[in-house]
Protein backbone atom coordinates (compact mmCIF):
# COMPACT_ATOMS: atom_id res chain seq x y z
CA UNK A 1 0.00 0.00 0.00
CA UNK A 2 2.81 2.40 0.90
CA UNK A 3 4.65 1.62 -2.33
CA UNK A 4 1.53 2.53 -4.30
CA UNK A 5 1.31 5.88 -2.53
CA UNK A 6 5.00 6.47 -3.12
CA UNK A 7 4.64 5.67 -6.82
CA UNK A 8 1.66 8.02 -7.13
CA UNK A 9 3.60 10.79 -5.38
CA UNK A 10 6.61 10.30 -7.66
CA UNK A 11 4.26 10.25 -10.66
CA UNK A 12 2.70 13.56 -9.63
CA UNK A 13 6.09 15.15 -9.00
CA UNK A 14 7.35 14.03 -12.41
CA UNK A 15 4.22 15.34 -14.13
CA UNK A 16 4.66 18.69 -12.40
CA UNK A 17 8.31 18.78 -13.52
CA UNK A 18 7.29 17.90 -17.10
CA UNK A 19 4.65 20.65 -17.06
CA UNK A 20 7.04 23.27 -15.69
CA UNK A 21 9.82 22.27 -18.09
CA UNK A 22 7.41 22.41 -21.03
CA UNK A 23 6.20 25.89 -20.07
CA UNK A 24 9.82 27.01 -19.63
CA UNK A 25 10.81 25.58 -23.04
CA UNK A 26 7.80 27.31 -24.62
CA UNK A 27 8.86 30.60 -23.06
CA UNK A 28 12.40 30.14 -24.37
CA UNK A 29 11.09 29.44 -27.86
CA UNK A 30 8.84 32.50 -27.86
CA UNK A 31 11.71 34.64 -26.57
CA UNK A 32 13.79 33.32 -29.48
CA UNK A 33 11.05 34.48 -31.87
CA UNK A 34 11.33 38.00 -30.54
CA UNK A 35 15.13 38.03 -30.77
CA UNK A 36 15.19 36.60 -34.30
CA UNK A 37 12.13 38.59 -35.40
CA UNK A 38 11.03 35.62 -37.47
CA UNK A 39 8.89 32.54 -37.03
CA UNK A 40 9.15 29.47 -39.24
CA UNK A 41 6.78 26.56 -39.72
CA UNK A 42 9.21 24.31 -37.81
CA UNK A 43 9.01 26.74 -34.87
CA UNK A 44 5.23 26.63 -34.90
CA UNK A 45 5.25 22.83 -35.01
CA UNK A 46 7.56 22.81 -31.99
CA UNK A 47 5.12 25.02 -30.11
CA UNK A 48 2.35 22.66 -31.14
CA UNK A 49 4.33 19.73 -29.69
CA UNK A 50 4.75 21.65 -26.42
CA UNK A 51 1.01 22.32 -26.38
CA UNK A 52 0.24 18.65 -26.93
CA UNK A 53 2.58 17.64 -24.09
CA UNK A 54 0.85 20.08 -21.75
CA UNK A 55 -2.52 18.74 -22.91
CA UNK A 56 -1.37 15.20 -22.22
CA UNK A 57 -0.35 16.16 -18.67
CA UNK A 58 -3.71 17.90 -18.14
CA UNK A 59 -5.66 14.89 -19.46
CA UNK A 60 -3.72 12.61 -17.14
CA UNK A 61 -4.56 14.79 -14.14
CA UNK A 62 -8.26 14.81 -15.07
CA UNK A 63 -8.79 11.18 -16.03
CA UNK A 64 -5.77 9.41 -14.48
CA UNK A 65 -4.99 7.87 -17.86
CA UNK A 66 -3.46 8.98 -21.15
CA UNK A 67 -5.32 8.17 -24.36
CA UNK A 68 -2.90 6.40 -26.71
CA UNK A 69 -3.75 8.80 -29.54
CA UNK A 70 -2.10 11.80 -27.84
CA UNK A 71 1.47 10.42 -27.99
CA UNK A 72 0.75 9.28 -31.56
CA UNK A 73 -0.26 12.85 -32.51
CA UNK A 74 2.94 14.15 -30.90
CA UNK A 75 4.98 11.63 -32.90
CA UNK A 76 3.27 12.67 -36.15
CA UNK A 77 3.96 16.32 -35.42
CA UNK A 78 7.59 15.60 -34.49
CA UNK A 79 8.16 13.64 -37.70
CA UNK A 80 6.57 16.43 -39.75
CA UNK A 81 8.85 18.95 -38.07
CA UNK A 82 11.87 16.77 -38.77
CA UNK A 83 10.96 16.60 -42.47
CA UNK A 84 10.63 20.39 -42.61
CA UNK A 85 13.95 20.95 -40.81
CA UNK A 86 15.83 18.63 -43.17
CA UNK A 87 14.92 20.78 -46.14
CA UNK A 88 15.37 20.06 -49.81
CA UNK A 89 18.92 18.76 -49.52
CA UNK A 90 18.00 15.62 -47.61
CA UNK A 91 18.13 12.10 -49.00
CA UNK A 92 14.83 11.23 -50.77
CA UNK A 93 14.98 7.74 -49.29
CA UNK A 94 14.84 9.19 -45.77
CA UNK A 95 11.86 11.29 -46.77
CA UNK A 96 10.03 8.15 -47.89
CA UNK A 97 10.82 6.39 -44.60
CA UNK A 98 9.62 9.36 -42.57
CA UNK A 99 6.47 9.76 -44.66
CA UNK A 100 5.82 6.03 -44.27
CA UNK A 101 6.19 6.36 -40.52
CA UNK A 102 3.70 9.23 -40.49
CA UNK A 103 1.28 7.14 -42.57
CA UNK A 104 1.60 4.19 -40.18
CA UNK A 105 0.98 6.43 -37.18
CA UNK A 106 -2.04 8.00 -38.89
CA UNK A 107 -3.45 4.55 -39.67
CA UNK A 108 -2.88 3.53 -36.04
CA UNK A 109 -4.78 6.63 -34.88
CA UNK A 110 -7.61 5.83 -37.29
CA UNK A 111 -7.86 2.20 -36.12
CA UNK A 112 -7.80 3.21 -32.45
CA UNK A 113 -10.46 5.88 -33.02
CA UNK A 114 -12.69 3.44 -34.91
CA UNK A 115 -12.33 0.89 -32.15
CA UNK A 116 -13.18 3.43 -29.45
CA UNK A 117 -16.19 4.67 -31.46
CA UNK A 118 -17.49 1.12 -31.93
CA UNK A 119 -16.95 0.44 -28.20
CA UNK A 120 -18.90 3.61 -27.42
CA UNK A 121 -21.84 2.54 -29.58
CA UNK A 122 -21.79 -1.00 -28.19
CA UNK A 123 -21.86 0.36 -24.63
CA UNK A 124 -24.60 2.82 -25.61
CA UNK A 125 -26.73 0.02 -27.09
CA UNK A 126 -26.28 -2.04 -23.91
CA UNK A 127 -27.43 0.87 -21.74
CA UNK A 128 -30.47 1.43 -23.98
CA UNK A 129 -31.42 -2.26 -23.82
CA UNK A 130 -31.11 -2.18 -20.02
CA UNK A 131 -33.44 0.81 -19.86
CA UNK A 132 -36.01 -1.05 -21.95
CA UNK A 133 -36.01 -4.05 -19.55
Amino acid sequence: MESTLLLKAVERILLIIIGIATVFATGQEIYGFFLARTVSLADLLLLFIYTEVLGMVAVFYKSRRIPITLPLFIAITALSRMIILQGKGSDPENLLYEAGAILMLAIACFVIRQRSISDFFENDEESVSRKDD
